[in-house]
């Protein structure tokens, strides 16, 4: 073997290769392309320009962005001079390539080579969701005898991410890489045969998307690992049916995965991925990785009820029902079996996520649909100190909530066939947490400390939203309300939604702020009268900090009322000990005013 001396280092050629799939993989995550700059109107605005296969792109890049982008772009210029350097150096060896492995007689839908580069072509101008770094580790570290599990709701970015992974590939662990696309028709033997092809062509990264559809799954899941992962190979699953692969990791995979779930997409990464920024847009349609609104066209997955509510039945709905039905023995259906039996378990799971979502009743069988959006709303344009309106005098709020029943297509109690139980309630939402969707808030109060509940937040706000809106969309059709001037009702839209959005902020903070401080505990605090938006209790330390959460722009000393009340204050410090911060967040400039700090929404949540 031949030894080459680079910069006062002799290298073999197995380690020069080594080197050169090392800087490919670092150019690999690298932008390409380059900064144009253009003048509109006496102002300068900057674009990232790629070309992909031989189509040019050019994306608004935020002129805070562009020296780091810049910096990259560079680096990434450097590092292809030195690597095209490196190759110069590189022994030819006899050329042993050949398009074999794409004449393969496979059983299912297996890409690799010239037709699988293709395929993940358009996913270079993407950028990479922040747990792609996980995957990173397993793919490119050591073996691990263990199979990586990519899992979470339809379109929240799993199957880009892997083709992305791909992209970071060296030349030569590309030809070692392959895309299994699993069908419904499909049988696990079918994808063992093609597994032990790839194995016996010398195959080492193997990534198997909707492998949740093979009707055997769960129950044979054991022979990724047990097979090939343990032989050296790479495999990487991912699909939307989030309860199969968890019934698989208490079961066939247990100790024998790493799992990865892509569900929650918090503001930051929205921002940050997306490009699209301000809580209002996260708010409207926050939740999936597909681009909604203004930035790509009007059929999105949340710009709107109906299309929110496809999503509710498709991706949850009837991906839980898909995952009990998979597991053969049907020990997963539990107190749902009845349900699945007559033929109304998703109708029940899209009622238990609608009521979630629009806080109406407490209980989907209770039917009573009371909008506790259009009561706060109302009560709030009741107490308006300029122009106080009844909205109640000029509506008729059973008819609403009836029109609203029929907008979310929930049936009313004399319409069942089965009356829906607390046991079902309890599993349904056990399942809606288990695929992220849910996860419970605690609400303490004082001075009862032992009063204690939960609230239910929404992972993914832009379908509350475009539920939400239905109720908008419902009132403007309401015979009464009609009766009003066209400037009072919108007035009053106005204020419903910015009610509507508000508690949502509030949720989006409150779930955020747990899931980046696991070691604190957040929850809201209820007094007698009166409450804090947000504790956050550090129980190490004994201390907290306090938090009100306002949908405004503007300072009031009536937004800290509470939060600097002696009375509440002294009872939270006996309670979770020493204050240590008093927040005011909201959608203003940062700021602090008689010792209470003003934080910027959108600032706060990229800092978690």
């Amino acid at each position: 073997m031949g030894i080459t001396n680079i910069g006062g280092v002799a290298m073999g050629q197995e380690e020069l290769m080594d080197k050169i799939v090392e800087l490919e993989r670092e150019i690999a995550i690298l932008p390409e392309g380059s900064i144009t700059k253009k003048k509109i109107k006496a102002k300068e605005y900057y674009y990232h320009r790629i070309t992909i296969n031989g189509k040019r792109t050019e994306n608004y890049v935020d002129f805070a962005e562009v020296p780091e982008l810049k910096a990259q772009i560079e680096k990434r210029k450097t590092l292809e001079k030195q690597l095209k350097e490196l190759k110069l150096l590189v022994v030819p060896e006899e050329d042993s390539e050949n398009e074999e492995e794409e004449q393969l007689a496979f059983k299912t839908t297996v890409r690799v080579g010239k037709q699988l580069k293709s395929q993940i072509a358009l996913t270079k101008r993407y950028r990479k969701r922040e747990c792609i770094k996980e995957l990173r580790e397993y793919i490119f570290g050591g073996p691990l005898d263990k199979v990586f599990i990519i899992y979470g709701l339809r379109r929240t970015g799993k199957t880009t991410m892997i083709r992305q992974i791909l992209t970071e590939l060296s030349d030569m662990e590309f030809k070692k890489a392959a895309f299994i696309q699993v069908k419904s028709k499909d049988t696990l033997a079918d994808v063992d045969a093609d597994l032990r092809l790839l194995e016996e062509k010398g195959f080492k990264y193997v990534f198997i998307d909707e492998v949740t559809l093979i009707e055997d799954f769960i129950e044979g899941a054991a022979i990724f690992a047990d097979i090939y992962a343990s032989s050296g190979m790479k495999i990487v699953l991912s699909g939307t049916d989030s309860l199969g692969f968890a019934f698989s990791k208490e079961e066939q995979l247990y100790d024998r995965c790493i799992m990865l779930h892509t569900t929650f997409i918090s503001y930051r990464e929205f921002e940050e991925v997306l490009g699209i920024k301000g809580i209002d847009e996260y708010i409207r349609y926050g939740g999936t990785m597909s681009l909604g609104g203004m930035n790509y066209n009007a059929d999105t997955t949340f710009s709107n009820s109906k299309t929110a509510e496809e999503y509710i039945d498709t991706a949850i709905a009837k991906n839980i029902q898909h995952s009990l039905k998979m597991y053969q023995y049907g020990g997963h259906f539990r107190q749902l079996l009845d349900l699945y039996e007559k033929g109304e378990l998703t109708n029940v799971i899209n009622r238990v996520v609608e009521n979630i979502n629009h806080s109406f009743t407490r209980s989907v069988v209770e039917r009573t649909f009371k909008s506790h959006d259009i009561s706060v709303t109302a009560a709030n344009m009741l107490r308006d100190r300029e122009n106080p309106i009844n909205i109640k005098a000029h509506m008729d709020l059973d008819a609403v909530t009836f029109g609203i029943m029929q907008v979310l297509d929930i049936l009313n109690k004399e319409e069942q066939s089965i009356d829906i139980e607390d046991s079902h309630m309890i599993q349904i939402k056990e399942y809606l947490a288990l695929l992220d969707l849910i996860m419970e808030i605690d609400l303490e109060s004082l001075p009862e400390v032992n009063q204690k509940s939960k609230v239910t937040v929404i992972t993914q706000p832009g379908m509350r939203y475009a539920q939400a809106n239905a109720i908008v969309e419902n009132l403007l059709l309401d015979a009464k309300f009609q009766e009003l001037s066209i400037q009072e009702r919108q007035r009053i839209l106005e204020r419903l939604l910015n009610e509507i959005r508000g508690r949502m902020m509030e949720d989006i903070i409150l779930l955020e702020t747990k899931i980046a401080k696991p070691d604190k505990k957040v929850f809201k605090l209820q007094f007698t009268i009166g409450e804090f938006d947000m504790v956050v209790f550090d129980q190490k330390t004994l201390t907290c900090q306090i938090y009100e959460v306002k949908y405004s722009k503007e300072q009031v000393p009536e937004q800290y009322r509470h939060i600097t009340n002696e009375e509440k204050c002294a009872m939270t410090s006996h309670r979770y000990g020493e204050i240590t911060g008093r927040y005011v967040i909201y959608r203003g400039d940062s700021a602090e005013v008689e010792g209470v700090r003003y934080l910027n929404v959108e600032e706060y949540l990229k800092s978690l």
